[in-house]
């Protein structure tokens, strides 16, 4: 069951989501094993040292969390956990929820049916004009578009459905303006539709925040448009991530002289659904299985990302059973040596590795909080660079 939080618990849940080496997949772990957020907050030192952690992992401080949380609420600025029944549940869906969002502007967008319009920073005229006329036309049918706020298609998106709908997704904190020439429309976002983020107040956006941001754009919606896009973008990445959740993919054809419409061409080559005009969308969403999206994923779904595990006698310590340390172990060691420095996702661990998915689970979260391997976004996990 879904639960709204105090805002103490809140604070919890946001103290623990800014602890070094804890991302969502680790957060919902940890929530899982020791029910709350404030217990494990509380375990946390000890676990990690018993994780194989030559010094304890110590939370973020408490202050830290609470004014984060102040500064935004002074702001407008709602702090929406993943537990609570508001939260979008396409969103809440995906492999890797984040825990904590920061939201301005009219929650009950999140009500509607939503699908994203993304495409070339630099893109054409003709481009951001069929960008506008699609967010316009599938506006009017009650659809909310949801982009990312950069330069080029993403403005164009947001610029024709301000009056019947529209979700910002940034790579920066709510209040850091990104693009500047942005101002007036992430105002008019703002009091008009919604701006969302995971990241705090004043943040400025990074490189790696942007694949992260992107994840969010597919999770929240039932397709992604991709308008224009070179065959090396983040465009490209939104695709790959909605692909992943199990989106609709729709891309736009257009000439192949063009590079900036080079990578929506290979979308189509490649099986996504052809788009020329609002209708090929409304249709192909019409047709699709809408399950995923209307039942409500609970707090259980979400304090395990491995799948329906049932950790029962499953006493842990550290990632090890009292029964079964030895084997454990092993488990731990095999997983670290399979892993590189390149990012790879869970999914992929679980099918290599022979042994029970709950025990990859835990080995893993022994892992991240002993320091050996580090979680990034999308479920991905990596060995730690020791430099």
């Amino acid at each position: 069951m879904t639960k709204s939080l105090s805002d103490s618990e809140r604070i919890d849940w946001l103290q623990l989501i800014r602890t070094q080496n804890i991302g969502p997949v680790s957060f919902f772990r940890l929530i899982k094993k020791f029910g709350t957020a404030a217990n494990a907050l509380e375990m946390l030192p000890e676990f990690s040292r018993q994780s194989g952690r030559k010094s304890p992992l110590i939370p973020s401080k408490r202050a830290d969390a609470e004014r984060e949380a102040k500064h935004a609420w002074n702001k407008g600025v709602q702090i929406l956990a993943a537990c609570e029944p508001e939260y979008p549940m396409p969103l809440r869906a995906i492999a890797d929820p984040p825990p904590v969002i920061f939201l301005r502007g009219a929650l009950n967008l999140f009500q509607k049916k939503a699908v994203a319009i993304i495409g070339a920073r630099n893109a054409s005229g003709n481009g951001q004009k069929f960008a506008r006329q699609l967010a316009q036309t599938l506006g009017e049918e009650d659809i909310v578009i949801v982009s990312g706020l950069a330069r080029g298609i993403d403005g164009a998106a947001h610029t024709a459905s301000l009056k019947t709908g529209t979700i910002a997704v940034v790579a920066g904190g709510i209040d850091y303006i990104y693009p500047p020439e942005h101002d007036e429309l992430t105002r008019m976002i703002a009091n008009q539709g919604l701006i969302l983020s995971e990241r705090p107040l004043g943040a400025e956006p990074t490189a790696r925040d942007f694949p992260r941001r992107n994840r969010l754009i597919s999770g929240l919606c039932s397709g992604v448009v991709i308008v224009e896009a070179a065959t090396k973008s983040g465009t490209l990445i939104t695709a790959r991530y909605a692909l992943e959740q199990g989106r609709e993919v729709f891309a736009v054809p257009g000439s192949p002289l063009d590079p900036r419409c080079r990578g929506a061409n290979r979308l189509l080559r490649d099986g996504a659904n052809w788009a020329e005009s609002a209708e090929d969308i409304l249709q192909a969403l019409a047709e699709q299985n809408r399950a995923l999206f209307e039942e409500d994923r609970d707090l259980d779904r979400l304090e395990d990302l491995f799948g329906d595990l049932k950790d029962k006698n499953h006493d842990f310590i550290g990632g090890l059973t009292h029964e079964n340390e030895a084997d454990l172990k092993s488990l731990r060691d095999e997983i670290y040596q399979f892993l590189g420095f390149t990012p790879i996702h869970r999914d992929e661990i679980l099918r290599s590795i022979q042994a029970p998915p709950s025990y990859i689970a835990d080995a893993l979260l022994a892992l991240t909080l002993g320091g050996d391997i580090e979680e990034t976004s999308g479920g991905m996990f990596a060995r730690r660079d020791c430099d």
